[in-house]
């Protein structure tokens, strides 16, 4: 056997068990029973899926989302213009830490971006997390004279309207009864809850720290009396207030704190470096056994915090989260090292997607969903069968065909058909790409132009042996002579395959690389591996006749 023989040999069982230990991953975990899959050690599942073929969103099942950056709120053009690459690289940071595999996140047009999820279990925490503009600022909390104060003037505007109103009403009472004694009209008009009608709704006001309690069934009235303008303009510009984040329990009822707070920043999230989420200790109720997310600034926020807490010891400074005071500590002493931490959260859940949040950045504008679809794994499910049924029947007609019409040579092409399955399934697994359903209508593509290099082969060496030439000579000729047009053709599919690849989005993608690596799988079998098995069939003796 010649050196060149023994190369392509070597190479091709290289490629082969290449094949097999990428392929191995998907094939045990196709094979293994839920029961065997329920025992095996967590670290070792994860690496099989890891390593295994992945599916798309459209056989796995998932989310598709396309999302609108709103610009409409930003200044400057410069800051509008590069506002939706901002927005697409910090939602890439936070679904990438989100844990779903094989995610999609991609621009799409001036404003759009479309993010594919797939076999994503919890969608509307999915939402809530990419769509979340995670606005964080410290804010110094003012004291309970100032809040006091704000709440009286408000009780005092409030009741002044209300005893305006009640006079009007009393004079179109006395008009209608004029025989009505005026004792039985004050007892049927004014209540001490009228006389102040803010602080009547209120539990009470924390004298310590400055804070309102409001009882859950009270907040939708508070909220509409400060939204009056004549209360709006009772707060002054350098204060606003702010409902706390979560209900907390007192006593039989739900109740929110209601805090009135500087309103410049002390500080922002711009300056965090990390948020991990731990579990708390020590005896505070707000912090022992609850999920806190502990923060960690840069040199330059350190600085601040440091200033801002040594200027500031026994206050409370509200650590605010798009708009919601998640908690307000009291500043015991200088912090110079740069470390804070948010209690208040509630769940492990919403703490984790709250840390992702801090980490990845926040967006600089809002973001709307504008499209919204769902695939369930059911119909992923079907999509696999069908797809499997339609390239088991597509190979074996083809393979039949073979049979039938190049007889041994035909099942020289079948084998390395069947290579060339192996090989493209290997790569996806290598390549760590995901296999769609369109990737599934490649791969079946892939099946007929796998044999059409093999015909054009065949075809030839029919042509030489026609002539009288012998099995070797014939061979050698119809290898040479069509591996051109072979070129020719594939390189032009190839570089459909690949725009459709570079271009386009979802399943066109998976098209476009499944049909990218079936021309180069094809190629390398029809070429490499038939003729290494014709050589091999042909070395060292003399063959009469070829079935072919």
């Amino acid at each position: 056997m010649r050196r060149a023989q023994r190369i392509k040999i070597f190479i091709i069982i290289v490629v082969f068990l290449l094949s097999i230990w990428y392929l191995y991953p998907t094939l045990r975990l196709a094979t293994i029973s839920s029961e065997a899959r329920g025992k095996m050690d967590s670290g070792e599942l994860a690496r099989l899926k890891e390593r295994a073929v992945k599916l798309g969103l459209d056989l796995r099942g998932g989310m598709h989302l396309v999302l609108e950056v709103d610009k409409s709120k930003l200044s400057q053009k410069e800051e509008a213009r590069d506002a939706v690459d901002r927005a697409l690289e910090i939602i890439r940071n936070r679904v990438d830490q989100f844990g779903v595999s094989e995610p999609l996140v991609q621009r799409s047009g001036q404003d759009r971006m479309i993010i594919e999820l797939p076999g994503l279990q919890d969608p509307e925490r999915a939402k809530e997390l990419i769509g979340r503009t995670a606005l964080l600022e410290f804010k110094l909390v003012r004291d309970y004279k100032d809040m006091k104060a704000l709440l009286d003037k408000t009780d005092e505007v409030l009741s002044g309207d209300k005893e305006e109103k009640r006079k009007e009403e009393e004079a179109e009472l006395k008009e209608l009864f004029k025989e009505s004694p005026a004792g039985s009209l004050e007892a049927e008009m004014g209540t001490s809850e009228e006389e102040h009608p803010l602080s009547y709704l209120v539990e009470f006001l924390d004298q310590k720290n400055g804070q309102v309690m409001v009882p859950e069934e009270d907040i939708p009235q508070v909220d509409s009396l400060l939204s009056l303008p004549e209360v709006q303009a009772l707060i002054s510009q350098d204060m606003e207030l702010r409902w706390g984040a979560e209900y907390k329990t007192y006593r039989e009822g739900q109740i929110k704190w209601l805090y009135l707070l500087k309103k410049k920043s002390e500080l922002t999230g711009a300056y965090l470096t990390d948020a991990k989420v731990t579990i708390g200790g020590g005896l505070d109720p707000e912090i022992a056994n609850q999920p806190i997310v502990n923060m960690r600034l840069d040199k330059r926020g350190a600085r601040i915090f440091s200033r801002v807490t040594g200027a500031n010891i026994e206050r409370l400074l509200a650590i605010v989260l798009d708009g919601n005071v998640y908690s307000a500590p009291r500043i015991k002493s200088k912090i110079p090292d740069g470390r804070a931490i948010i209690t208040g959260i509630g769940k492990m859940t919403e703490a984790k997607d709250l840390a992702i949040v801090l980490r990845a950045g926040a967006l600089p504008a809002p973001v709307n969903i504008i499209e919204e679809r769902t695939v369930g794994p059911s119909l992923g499910e079907d999509s696999i069968r069908k797809g499997i049924h339609a390239a088991i029947i597509g190979m074996i007609l083809v393979v039949l065909f073979m049979v039938f019409y190049y007889k041994g040579a035909g099942l020289i092409a079948d084998l390395a058909l069947i290579l060339n399955l192996i090989f493209v399934m290997a790569a996806l697994a290598g390549l760590r790409a995901a296999l769609t359903l369109p990737g599934i209508a490649g791969i079946i593509l892939t099946i007929g132009m796998a044999v059409d290099a093999n015909v054009l082969i065949f075809e030839r060496i029919r042509e030489e042996l026609r002539a009288g030439k012998t099995v070797r000579v014939a061979i050698d000729a119809g290898y040479s002579r069509a591996f051109r047009t072979i070129l020719d053709a594939n390189l032009t599919t190839f570089f459909t395959a690949l725009i459709l690849y570079l271009v386009g989005t979802g399943p066109v993608k998976g098209f476009g690389t499944t049909l990218m690596l079936g021309i180069a799988s094809s190629m390398f079998t029809a070429i490499v591996v038939t003729r290494a098995i014709f050589d091999s069939l042909t070395a060292g003796r003399e063959v009469a006749r070829l079935s072919i």
